[in-house]
């Protein structure tokens, strides 16, 4: 899919072009007013805007040039939003197979399909139940499967863990991976939470102020950014290697930690924590279950009442980018510069392990 935007209003511009695609997920991250809205809804075809064009598979959607514009329920789109919109008169599996009776499968096959897709996304059992009775994770559940078996040609996630608490988001972020990751629909995820992207996208694309800042994969976009707006919402460490059982491995070492979601050992993973979690000495601690390793300062950046180190684990060729967020009476009493070889320490539950998108 590919998809080429510009619309201008009072006090707004929005110049976007990107591509998807089969089987790939493309995360659209930025602040609030930056035009990821206005992108989706090209996508759907609820925003008509000045100049576009949207093509899938040679297929053409959106054409202001040659005054081409398909309704929104003949582009095959899949959306799933904050808030699953199930029909409340409706039963969950009557939900989910209204998609296939749309798209023109009898009652009994559309059930069919409506079935095999609760099932595969484990709430086989909430068949009968009406919405009203589900949880706002099994809501979201049914939301997706409905989304999916309506056989879309392009998947569209707009904020879909926003309105999830804390405890139901990392299941429903740990779902979403498996299912996308068995999936050749192009997929665009609208999201302002850097651990989507991290998990589920295979490369990113920042807006700030209706204009892409940053493009590219997911890995490289955010371990090394290059506007200070990416490097503030990828302010979390990322440390991405190979699950192992203590954690993640790269480079022959092990970062230590909870897993956050399901990951098998030997599949990508990331070790996530915040720089404010992070310890730094100029010895090697030992004697306590924290993570240490070797690092090289290579900028220091105050932050109001804190000190963030940037620095670089020190390796031949070339590290891992590691944050710290220190006191600046710390800096002092250790007497850091840029160069300084030090060592980060981060206890093992400060560290979440979580899977890890290819891209």
């Amino acid at each position: 899919m590919s998809a080429e935007v510009r619309l201008r209003r009072p006090g707004f511009e929005l110049d976007v072009t990107c591509a998807v695609r089969p089987g790939e997920v493309l995360a659209v991250l930025g602040p609030n007013g930056a035009g990821k809205s206005t992108l989706l809804g090209t996508l759907t075809g609820s925003v008509l805007p000045e100049h576009g064009r949207v093509a899938l598979d040679g297929r053409v959607w959106l054409d202001t040039r040659r005054g081409v514009d398909v309704p929104t329920h003949r582009r095959r789109v899949g959306l799933l939003a904050q808030r699953p919109t199930l029909f409340p008169h409706l039963s969950v599996l009557e939900n989910v197979a209204f998609g296939p009776r749309a798209g023109g499968h009898r009652a009994r096959r559309a059930r069919a399909i409506a079935r095999e897709w609760l099932d595969r996304l484990d709430v086989a059992d909430l068949a009968g139940r009406a919405p009203a009775r589900l949880s706002g994770g099994q809501a979201q559940r049914v939301a997706l499967a409905r989304a999916l078996a309506a056989d879309p040609e392009v998947l569209l996630l707009d904020e879909p863990l926003s309105a999830l608490d804390v405890d139901t988001a990392p299941a429903m972020r740990g779902l979403l991976h498996r299912v996308l990751g068995a999936q050749r629909t192009p997929c665009v995820l609208v999201t302002h939470d850097v651990l989507d992207a991290v998990v589920l996208a295979d490369r990113v694309l920042v807006l700030d102020e209706g204009g892409v800042v940053e493009r590219g994969e997911t890995g490289r976009v955010l371990s090394r950014p290059r506007t200070s707006f990416t490097a503030r919402i990828a302010g979390l460490n990322l440390v991405r290697g190979t699950a192992v059982a203590e954690g993640v491995e790269v480079d022959g070492v092990t970062i230590r930690g909870g897993t956050a979601e399901p990951v098998e050992p030997g599949d990508p993973a990331a070790a996530v924590f915040a720089p404010s979690a992070v310890a730094v000495h100029r010895a090697a601690p030992e004697g306590s279950p924290r993570n240490v390793v070797r690092v090289r300062l290579v900028g220091l950046e105050p932050r109001g009442d804190t000190v963030r180190l940037r620095a670089e684990t020190d390796a031949e060729g070339g590290g891992v980018p590691l944050t710290a967020e220190v006191t600046p009476a710390a800096v002092a009493e250790l007497g850091l510069e840029p160069g300084d070889r030090v060592f980060f320490a981060v206890k093992a539950t400060e560290v979440a392990v979580h899977p890890l998108s290819v891209g």
